[in-house]
């Protein structure tokens, strides 16, 4: 006989920590949390400048996009997370949660009745644990730890200073009533260590008996009988098993893993499930579609000493860093490399930023990204276009569950895209080029003195961009009248009882910003919804 539960939690990332949490408030309430990866336990996790090396290795699915038309054809590094935490334990740990204009437009342009920013904004200050900020747009009493870079790097502050110099103010809060302007980043870390999902909301609700939870889990697939979602197949080492959800099966395993999750279980586009012979238990022909992502495009300068964190790939000065935070929780280590940020206009008839920049006090520091020569130490500037209007897939590679899917971004798909992915390049060049920051800098690298003309950047940009981390809405939410729509409103699956999906999947579009606060505050809301304290 199967074990039953009430709630199946499938994916452990930042929504799936959210609900796990929240749900298990209620000590009656039985919850199983799924997750494919392993423990967040390896050591580089918790330190905030270890996401440097976060990037490639076994806490990723090691996916790359299907070949980039638009981006040279391409198959660029496609980092998800593959670990307890998702994302929130891999990421740069960089705290915004995008314009309010953003969750206006979902609410009256994309059919989400109920995600304005006022009707949300309490569920990003209840998540929020701020140790700097208060007031009405921000939270103090949150799991989610938010505090200040504690001593940001020389470059980093001349970085600030150079945007200043370019023209875009200083903003001492991306998050508060004013998005746009150039500043230190606030991060999610809390007493000089990472806070992701997994350490501020799973490990306290872990103490608590009932909730289970389960890694190395693969899910084969969501059991729907009748019309109704009552359980899930999953294998893990000690072979296979299948458990029951006598409430409903909560589906969070991000943009990637939640629309090959929802086609493995014959829910998506019929056609496309029909192809790879799995029996269609639910026409949903917006599964897997409207893929949304950020490109990000890097410039890269080399300094003239060892003035960025570059310094501390030098093993003598490595020991150095490594004793000062082991002894006295501070130094470099605390850095999460990504420090400094703006939001800022390629378009300047724009009512919001269409731009967001994050510079990383250091060259080289993610996969595939340019580096300067062996033995010097540089800086790296990205940006991307926020709202991009290119949409991509997710696709099944085969109906075997353990088989990566196909995912196709469109990077640049539409000429929009392009043209402020230039402007952002160019801008940033021009950053690079003031005084604050000139005065150490003797190259800019990448893009070098050859790119001049406008098909010079934008061939550079084709060659140079890459994913920002941030897949979204491949199972969206909208309206009835809304085809594309997979999920309604109160994020159930249309046609299926007892089934959500309560992820960054259900964006009906991507947010101008990094997309961890957005998705636990989908998490946190979606815990009302399924409890019914709207």
């Amino acid at each position: 006989m199967a074990e039953g539960y009430d709630y199946i939690i499938v994916g452990g990332g930042s929504s799936g920590c959210v609900l796990a949490n929240r749900l298990t408030e209620d000590a009656s309430c039985r919850v199983l949390l799924l997750e494919a990866g392993g423990k967040d336990s390896h050591p580089l996790i918790h330190m905030p400048v270890g996401f440097a090396k976060m990037t490639t290795g076994p806490h990723t699915w090691g996916l790359v996009t299907a070949p980039q038309k638009h981006a040279n054809d391409r198959e660029i590094p496609y980092a998800q997370a593959r670990v307890i935490g998702g994302g929130s334990s891999i990421n740069a740990e960089v705290f915004t949660r995008g314009n309010p204009a953003d969750y206006d437009r979902w609410a009256q342009d994309e059919g989400c009745d109920g995600w304005s920013f006022e009707e949300i904004k309490k569920y990003f200050l209840k998540s929020e644990g701020n140790t700097f900020l208060a007031g009405d747009w921000h939270g103090t009493d949150g799991e989610l730890g938010v505090s200040n870079v504690p001593q940001p790097q020389q470059m980093t502050r001349a970085f600030v200073q150079a945007c200043q110099q370019r023209g875009i103010p200083y903003n001492p809060d991306f998050n508060g009533a004013l998005q746009e302007g150039s500043g230190v980043y606030q991060t999610n870390t809390k007493n000089g260590k990472r806070c992701s999902a997994a350490v501020g909301y799973l490990r306290p609700a872990m103490k608590r008996s009932n909730l289970t939870v389960k890694t190395g889990c693969q899910v084969n697939r969501i059991v729907i009988e009748k019309g109704r979602a009552t359980g899930v197949d999953y294998e893990d080492k000690s072979g296979r098993h299948r458990v029951q959800a006598t409430t409903e099966v909560l589906l969070t395993s991000g943009a990637i893993g939640s629309p090959k999750a929802m086609m493995l279980s014959g829910l998506g586009p019929a056609a496309h499930l029909r192809e790879h012979g799995i029996d269609v238990v639910q026409d949903l022909p917006g599964v897997g579609e409207n893929l949304n992502d950020h490109f990000g495009v890097d410039i890269v300068a080399e300094l003239t000493g060892h003035q960025s964190l570059d310094k501390y790939g030098k093993p003598h000065w490595m020991v150095w860093a490594g004793a000062q935070y082991y002894l006295f929780g501070t130094g470099p280590v605390t850095s999460n490399v990504v420090e400094g940020g703006a939001f800022w206009y390629a378009d300047q008839s724009h009512p919001v930023p269409d731009l967001q920049f994050h510079f990383l006090a250091g060259a080289g520091a993610e996969a595939g990204v340019p580096s300067v020569p062996r033995g010097s130490s540089g800086i790296t500037l990205n940006s991307y276009t926020l709202r991009p209007k290119a949409r991509g897939t997710v696709k099944l590679s085969s109906a075997d569950p353990a088989a990566l899917p196909i995912v196709d971004p469109n990077f640049l798909g539409h000429p929009d895209d392009l043209k402020t992915s230039v402007e952002g390049v160019k801008i940033s060049r021009e950053i690079f080029e003031q005084a604050a920051l000139q005065k150490h800098i003797r190259k800019i690298r990448f893009p070098d003195e050859s790119v001049r003309t406008q098909s010079d950047y934008e061939a550079y940009t084709r060659q140079y961009g890459r994913t920002s981390y941030h897949p979204t809405c491949t199972c969206k939410m909208g309206a009835d009248t809304d085809s594309m729509a997979v999920v309604d409103p109160q994020l159930r699956v249309r046609g299926v009882d007892g089934l959500r999906i309560c992820d960054s999947s259900t964006m009906p579009s991507l947010v101008g910003s990094n997309t961890n606060a957005p998705t636990i505050m989908i998490g946190e809301k979606a815990a009302d919804m399924i409890r019914g304290n709207r």
